[in-house]
């Protein structure tokens, strides 16, 4: 469990006022999450001694933007495996580590049950999803279905100017890799090239079902990008994608589509299993 001296803001987040309260920092070589406290009063969620800053108070008593800090940190302690498939998250160890209320937490776990991280087993609790072999493989066949699509509708009808974008978000997962980035630099820069492409394509329903299903692809593309050089090899196949994307050839796009998620479920699979064996 991690030990939290106070929670703490991610680099991503945007809301500019939780800054003086809260930073995450996330070790480049490592998968292991340090959380620390910048200067200021600590207190725990929704009240405080006379004289001193409340961690409510510090972040405006809005308990939405609170909420969501727990849940960005716990679903990215998930996605690099602090918390391991399989582990339990246990309330009260949540509520004195992080400091914010028992209500909070449950909010939490209820949104990362209904992402599909976490699950809930009678006299046990809540506990970090450890997906099945057949789980992953039919979400790898959704994602071909529709990733194909999407790819095809994208060199069909995407501007100029998006393919560009398109590959400026495959040089910087080129950076990343190049750079020996985290798990979670490589879902970033996965993510903005998802993100650009399912844009490009114009088909909401494929964008939305995609997105529906953001976690749960999350942890099984953080799964495959865990096991040897698959990152090196995930970035020479959407390459291979970008390449066919640029000539217009939506045959060839699509068959590198569905030869990356070929060697991304195999990746995947393989991740799985090590991972059963290592709890048995």
């Amino acid at each position: 469990m991690v030990n939290f001296r106070a929670f703490a803001r991610h680099a991503g987040q945007r809301e500019r006022w939780l800054a003086p309260a809260l930073a995450l920092i996330v070790g480049p070589a490592s998968r292991n999450l340090a959380f620390v406290i910048t200067p200021g009063k600590a207190g725990t969620e929704g009240g405080s001694s006379p004289g001193s800053a409340s961690l409510a108070t510090q972040v405006g008593r809005i308990a939405a933007p609170l909420r969501q800090q727990v849940l960005d940190v716990l679903r990215q302690a998930i996605l690099t495996f602090h918390y391991k498939p399989g582990q339990r998250l246990i309330e009260r160890e949540l509520v004195d580590e992080i400091g914010v209320s028992r209500t909070t937490i449950r909010e939490v776990l209820r949104e990362l049950a209904a992402e599909g991280l976490v699950k809930t087993i009678p006299q046990k609790g809540a506990v970090v999803v450890v997906p099945s072999a057949q789980e992953a493989i039919e979400l790898y066949e959704l994602r071909a279905t529709l990733e194909a699509l999407a790819v095809r509708r994208f060199v069909e009808q995407a501007s100029d100017a998006q393919v560009a974008e398109l590959r400026a978000a495959v040089e910087r997962l080129a950076d990343v890799v190049a750079d020996g980035g985290g798990i979670l630099a490589m879902l970033k820069a996965k993510d903005r090239f998802y993100d650009v492409l399912l844009r490009g394509c114009g088909n909401r329903s494929v964008h939305s079902t995609l997105a529906s299903l953001q976690a749960r692809v999350s942890l099984l593309r953080a799964t495959s990008l865990s096991q040897a050089n698959r990152s090196e090899h995930a970035l020479d196949e959407i390459r291979a994608i970008m390449t066919a994307i640029a000539d217009r050839n939506a045959e060839a796009a699509v068959r590198a589509c569905t030869y990356h998620i070929e060697q991304a479920k195999r990746a995947g699979l393989e991740g799985l299993a090590s991972s059963t064996e290592l709890r048995l």
